[in-house]
């Protein structure tokens, strides 16, 4: 017996037309809507097909069509990094509100594995790609590439001859500005990143501008760029915690910087909100629900990026390069418990 596993009999027109009594030209009219056919016909052919669980054969649509109904999402880190999977999330169901799928490839950023990604993706003749990054970053698309059908996910690139969709940088920092001050904080510290990217420099363009918005003088000593992860954060922290006149509030780049303020500001015998308030972006579930007390924190929006990526391939007027969309979607903040009034 020369079967594969867990293969089944595919259900086919000619099964359809016999459940029906009707011929299988009919079963295609009924099915596609080509060419009006007697409404009780229709009725019993979309019975029958109910019935004995009848799908169309996708490769048999894509040859017809000269499409494979499938979309590819390249990425560098998005599916080991539990926020960022959102993203594919929005990509897949954006595909199959176009009866399409999507084949999600993960290089780990090696660029030998992305460049085999590439390989399988022009192998399958995907249908277009969504070039995506794990943090909004500045990307230049590979030219293995070029001719293809592209739009850019949590990032941006300098050629503009493709769409892109980013989070809004400079609003995360204005938004978690304005929620600091609204409660009365007025001396507020920043702990950022120390790289060029795009998310790190539009978010202390955010802080700064949140800040003139509020009327309080920007205190470069304030400002604390230091590396990725708890332990940036912790370093940072003690910057701007072991001073006379610390900061009452602290903005951070991300919730694990933010971890290790608190960390450190425990140690340092200061409370969490009633000491010092802390914001951080990501909405890391694992981190921001975790900490104690669960930390106020701005969601980035993946799934509403790789959702727009992806319809924005299916947009007719994509096709045309003076029709290129660079989106900036805004960014939700999620109130906890890690910010209070300032002591009086």
């Amino acid at each position: 017996m020369n079967k594969k596993l867990g293969a089944s009999p595919r259900v086919g027109i000619r099964d359809v037309a016999a459940a029906a009594g009707v011929s299988p030209t009919t079963v295609s009219h009924a099915l596609s809507g080509a060419r009006a056919i007697n409404a009780e016909t229709r009725a019993r052919v979309l019975d029958a097909a109910q019935r004995l669980g009848y799908s169309p054969d996708p490769r048999a649509r894509g040859l017809r069509s000269a499409r494979s109904y499938t979309i590819g999402l390249l990425s560098d880190n998005i599916a080991t990094t539990p926020y960022a999977g959102l993203l594919i999330s929005g990509a897949q169901d954006a595909a199959a509100e176009h009866q399409s799928v999507v084949l999600a490839l993960d290089s780990n950023g090696i660029a030998e594995r992305e460049q085999r990604g590439i390989s399988t993706l022009k192998n399958y003749r995907v249908d277009g790609i969504v070039y995506a990054r794990m943090y909004h970053q500045q990307v230049s698309v590979p030219t293995e590439l070029d001719g293809a059908h592209i739009v850019l996910a949590d990032a941006s690139s300098l050629d503009l001859s493709y769409s892109s969709v980013v989070p809004n940088e400079v609003g995360i920092g204005t938004d978690a500005i304005k929620h600091l001050t609204s409660v009365g904080h007025r001396r507020i510290g920043f702990v950022n990143l120390s790289e060029s990217a795009p998310a790190v420099m539009g978010r202390e363009q955010g802080y700064r501008q949140g800040m003139q918005d509020a009327g309080i003088p920007v205190d470069e000593s304030l400002i604390v760029a230091t590396t990725a992860g708890v332990q940036g954060g912790r370093e940072a922290a003690r910057k701007l915690l072991d001073r006379p006149n610390r900061p009452s509030a602290i903005f951070c780049f991300n919730d694990e910087a933010a971890m290790g303020v608190y960390q450190t500001a425990h140690e340092m015998g200061l409370a969490i909100p009633n000491d010092l308030s802390i914001i951080g972006v990501d909405n890391l579930e694992l981190v921001s629900r975790a900490l104690v007390p669960m930390l106020t924190t701005i969601a980035l929006p993946h799934y509403e990026m790789g959702h727009w990526a992806v319809s924005r391939l299916f947009e007719p007027q994509e096709m045309a390069s003076a029709d290129r969309i660079h989106r900036q979607l805004p960014c939700e903040l999620i109130q906890r418990d890690s910010v209070a009034r300032p002591r009086s």
